[in-house]
């Protein structure tokens, strides 16, 4: 009990950044932060989806289209032959620009990965943007996704396209079983506990919690949802054949 109090404190006032954070302004419902960003640090539930992608970047191969940007083809592109990115609006460096709620916005094109992080949540209708995708994708590609569970509001995202919801494993299995197919295979693995969930919605940037701490998982603390998906191979078996 004693060396988890001071695992606490430490992530709470890291020594080695000399940081000192002042627990009344959490008091007064004044967050620490937002997500990390302000500090110039990606945010905690950040670094739980890189380490969710890299644990699957033998999955990203071949013809790659990614949601937003490119960032996950490129940090795992040793088997890439094409690389796409989609966004809702030009001037992203989207090479297709189109709306994922339209079932037939990538109608035409293949992908042997979709790497789509954060995204469901920010559509009202998320099975009519995992439908799209997973047309998109040949028989036996994969979708690697990931989902808020506990989260603070991204305001940017709030104020331009709206963000709508948050998931658990079970309505995440739920939903990509809905859409590939009962007998299909998903994955779903949840990251998070107590300390890095309490951080993440203070506001606290990643490096600002020990990285031991990302190694605790709990399951009742459900930070990020990923979800690893393959299309089936039989026609039929999935959605939209």
């Amino acid at each position: 009990m004693l060396r988890r109090l001071v695992a606490v404190r430490r992530a709470l006032v890291p020594p080695a950044l000399g940081v000192r954070i002042s627990l009344a302004r959490v008091a007064r419902g004044e967050p620490l932060g937002h997500a990390g960003y302000n500090s110039g640090c990606h945010s905690v539930a950040r670094e739980y989806i890189d380490r969710f992608v890299a644990a699957h970047a033998a999955d990203v191969r071949g013809r790659v289209l990614e949601i937003g940007d490119r960032s996950y083809t490129t940090r795992h592109a040793d088997n890439v032959e094409s690389s796409d990115v989609v966004h809702l609006l030009p001037d992203h460096g989207a090479t297709i620009v189109c709306d994922l709620n339209d079932s037939a916005a990538l109608d035409g094109r293949s992908f042997d990965t979709v790497i789509c992080t954060q995204t469901l949540q920010l559509n009202y209708e998320p099975r009519a943007v995992l439908e799209t995708l997973a047309h998109a994708l040949v028989p036996g590609g994969t979708l690697i996704a990931s989902m808020s569970g506990i989260c603070q509001l991204s305001r940017y995202d709030m104020d331009r396209w709206g963000e709508y919801w948050r998931f658990t494993n079970l309505s995440a299995a739920r939903l990509f079983h809905d859409v590939f197919g009962p007998q299909a295979s998903v994955t779903v693995t949840t990251y998070g506990n107590v300390l890095t969930a309490c951080a993440h919605l203070a506001g606290l940037a990643a490096r600002e919690v020990p990285s031991v701490m990302y190694d605790d998982h709990d399951p009742d603390y459900e930070l990020v949802i990923g979800v690893r998906a393959v299309k089936p191979l039989v026609i039929g078996a999935g959605p939209r054949p």
